[in-house]
């Protein structure tokens, strides 16, 4: 179900876009707009599609407002649907984004050859928002410890979107008495992802919770969804008690409503703008 229509901003000039199936799609005409700086962004969109039907079949007409305040269905496509559409315009102002699609594609592979490339990535990633090094370690063994997870989820029957929320969930009611989104909400985010804005002992915790589910699947040898939610359910309540004695013991709570988001806005704010950047928050 598709919300209101909001606007991304690239080089001072608007881009239109709407949050559809979970997924934002931004407007290919504003797009096209920005890369050409045609006169007619519309017919020079036409002729694209002419040129190239396939470009028809990664688009969805979604209703934008256009400048006389009125919606009206319009041409759009999510992230990787514009990557396809730019890989198309034979623009200088696309050539940019052109060659940093390529440069992932090569890290894409180096990352496949080398998994600890991927790590170090995602630290340094990390790193450039601000992170403290001891949030990073946290966030990194998270990462690790949910990989081996789905690992052992999928090597055991369970299938993968629907089946790994449900799980997922599961884990965090046990652990924090809420549910991924209503730890979200807790914290004030939106469409951000949780783990992200996590403190340390949280992710320590959260780390912790999926460990023990997958040891208990491993050690009762789990079988697709019904035994695997009995394995999350008792590794989820391992995780609380871990929990509730910290805070018995401290006088400290766990769940917070602490975010980063004005960490990483002032770090954004800090830094030379990179075409990641671009792709991330303008896309």
């Amino acid at each position: 179900m598709e919300n209101n229509n909001k606007i991304a901003l690239f080089q001072e000039k608007a881009i239109r876009k709407v949050w559809h199936e979970e997924q934002w799609y931004f407007s290919v005409v504003d797009i096209i707009s920005v890369l050409t700086e045609s006169k007619n962004p519309k017919v020079y969109w036409g002729k694209l599609k002419e040129r190239e039907n396939q470009l028809l079949t990664i688009c969805q007409q979604l209703k934008l407002k256009a400048n006389d305040g009125k919606n009206y269905k319009t041409d759009c496509a999510n992230t990787e649907g514009i990557f396809r559409i730019i890989m198309s315009i034979p623009s200088p102002k696309a050539e940019p984004f052109k060659l940093w699609l390529a440069e992932q594609g090569k890290r894409t592979v180096d990352e496949l050859n080398d998994p600890e490339l991927m790590t170090e990535r995602q630290a340094e990633y990390y790193a450039l928002k601000g992170y403290s090094q001891e949030w990073i370690a946290n966030r990194m063994q998270t990462i690790k410890t949910r990989k081996e997870l789905t690992t052992e989820w999928k090597n055991r029957g369970v299938k993968d979107g629907q089946e790994y929320s449900i799980l997922t969930a599961v884990i965090a009611k046990g652990t924090f008495g809420l549910t991924p989104s209503e730890h979200g909400k807790l914290k004030g985010l939106e469409k951000e992802n949780l783990r992200d804005h996590m403190t340390p002992m949280e992710l320590i915790l959260t780390a912790f919770s999926e460990e023990a589910t997958r040891q208990i699947a491993i050690r009762d040898n789990s079988k697709g969804y019904n035994e695997n939610h009995e394995a999350a359910q008792l590794g989820s309540k391992i995780g609380g008690d871990a929990r509730q004695n910290f805070e018995k013991n401290t006088g400290l709570k766990v769940v917070s409503s602490d975010n980063f988001l004005n960490q990483i806005e002032n770090a954004e704010k800090d830094k030379p703008l990179q075409m990641d950047d671009v792709i991330e928050n303008v896309l």
